[in-house]
């Protein structure tokens, strides 16, 4: 009996041994969008990772997703390395990250679950001043963390990267032409709000150039903002008196 007993036990052991085994986690795909700053050279970065989750693995996901100590660390060792911010500025880092284990999803035979990334980069883009009110942007592609292969960065598979543009902005260059819109290159890249590339597509020579108008109204503020800072409170004030005192000498010139 005790023999027996010890072979029941040990095939318990096996078989929970088993189900860890098989306990599974796959990346299906990822999508990484970056929102342009219409202000600045910051843009918002939001990456999806939607993922395979098994069955053995329901219970201790759940677990995972409302655990407070976990690090994003934690979750890079349970996903896998695909886990990654995609978009980053080493020399000047990140900020505002947040990071959302989304609930899971029933499937036929399994789960699905999507992870969610949110942070800011600074100096995503650079900008010139190429006339008066309008401003050329230039994509910084050193920011590109995907995957690095020989002939240099390439989009990893069964990844979509889209840019979105500032309200307004216009398109001056792209390269490589991307997947969406299809119409881009017929269009003359008018009326275009993003852009993006998919799976397999190579970085190494990317390229992107836009432009956009500052309203009146904006670099008026601009200015006053601008002033603010550089002169101080009591000097912001008495320029702005020295300003409307002008303005009423004129009003009252104009009227004689």
């Amino acid at each position: 009996m005790p023999r027996m007993s010890a072979l029941v036990l040990l095939a318990l052991f096996a078989l929970l041994f088993l189900q860890t085994a098989t306990a599974t986690y796959r990346v299906m795909n990822i999508n990484t969008t970056v929102t342009l700053n219409s202000n600045n050279t910051t843009a918002l970065v939001n990456e999806v990772i939607n993922v395979y989750v098994s069955n053995n693995s329901y219970s201790q996901y759940n677990k995972d997703r409302v655990a407070l100590n976990l690090t994003l660390s934690n979750w890079q060792s349970i996903i896998g390395p695909s886990l990654v911010q995609y978009i980053d500025n080493p020399e000047y880092g990140l900020y505002g990250f947040k990071f959302f284990p989304g609930p899971l999803i029933k499937q036929p035979e399994n789960y699905t679950a999507s992870l969610l990334m949110s942070y800011y980069v600074k100096n995503v883009t650079s900008v010139k001043n190429i006339a008066p009110r309008v401003f050329l942007y230039t994509f910084n592609p050193s920011v590109f963390n995907f995957e690095h292969a020989a002939s240099g960065e390439v989009l990893p598979n069964d990844t979509t990267f889209t840019i979105v543009l500032p309200k307004g902005a216009k398109i001056n260059s792209v390269y490589p032409t991307p997947d969406y819109p299809p119409s881009l290159v017929l269009n003359g890249y008018t009326n275009t709000t993003k852009v993006s590339w998919y799976d397999g597509e190579p970085l190494a020579n990317f390229k992107l150039t836009y432009q956009t108008e500052q309203s009146l109204q904006n670099e008026v503020g601009s200015f006053f903002s601008g002033a603010y800072k550089e002169l101080g409170i009591f000097t912001y004030i008495l320029a702005i008196l020295i300003i409307i005192a002008f303005l009423i000498y004129m009003y009252m010139r104009a009227l004689h």
